[in-house]
C-alpha cells in the first residue's frame, strides 16, 4: 500500500499587471495562486494590498514575470517546512549562490521580490512598518528595500537553487532596469 504525504500548501499571492495576462496564465496553469492585479498603476500600493490579503497567514509573495522550476510545489513547501519561521528568498543572482549555496544572510541585504516567503505575522508587520518607513519618498517602488530595512540585522534564508527565474523582459516599474536579471542557479 502506498502512503502519500500531503503537505498543506502555503498561501500564495501573485502581483500582476493586466498587460501580462499570458504570464499570469502560465503561472495559474501550473500552481494554485491568488492573483492580485494592479488597478492603480502604483507598484507599492499593489504590494501593500498583497500584504493586506495575506494578513497574519504565512504567505509566498510572487511577481508575474517569473518562470517556475519543475515540481515547484514540492520544492518550495519542502524548504518552507524546514524554515517556516524566517523570511525565505527563492530568487537570487548572487555569485555566492554558486560557491556557498543556501545560506542565512543579514536582512539588510534582501533584494528582489520575484518570489519570497513571509512567515506568520510578517505581512502584517511589514504593512505596519510601511507607515514608519523613512525612505518611501526616496524609493516609491522599493518594496524589497522596505523589507530589507525592516529586517535589519535579522537573518533571512537565500534558498539555492532559485526556484523561479526572472523572465527576460522590460520592467513595467522602471524601463531603465536591465531585462537580463537572471539567476545563476535556476533549474527548469
Amino acid at each position: 500500500m502506498n502512503i502519500v504525504k500531503h503537505m498543506k500548501k502555503t498561501n500564495r499571492i501573485v502581483r500582476a499587471m493586466r498587460e501580462r495576462k499570458e504570464y499570469v496564465d502560465y503561472i495559474t496553469s501550473r500552481i494554485d495562486v491568488n492573483v492580485l492585479y494592479d488597478t492603480t498603476g502604483n507598484a507599492m500600493e499593489t504590494f501593500l494590498e498583497a500584504l493586506r490579503m495575506a494578513g497574519d497567514e504565512p504567505c509566498i509573495h510572487m511577481e508575474e514575470d517569473i518562470l517556475l522550476t519543475s515540481n515547484f510545489d514540492e520544492k518550495i513547501e519542502s524548504v518552507i517546512s524546514e524554515n517556516k519561521d524566517i523570511v525565505i528568498q527563492f530568487f537570487s543572482m548572487r555569485k555566492k549562490d554558486l560557491t556557498i549555496g543556501s545560506r542565512l544572510e543579514s536582512g539588510r541585504t534582501f533584494c528582489m521580490n520575484q518570489c519570497f516567503y513571509l512567515p506568520e505575522g510578517y505581512s502584517t508587520k511589514l504593512l505596519k512598518y510601511y507607515d514608519l518607513w523613512e525612505r518611501k519618498d526616496e524609493h516609491p517602488t522599493g518594496y524589497d528595500l522596505m523589507l530589507a530595512d525592516m529586517l535589519g540585522s535579522e537573518k533571512y534564508l537565500i534558498s539555492v537553487p532559485s526556484l523561479v527565474e526572472h523572465r527576460v523582459c522590460k520592467s513595467l516599474i522602471n524601463s531603465r532596469r536591465s531585462a537580463y536579471r537572471q539567476s545563476l542557479t535556476f533549474e527548469e
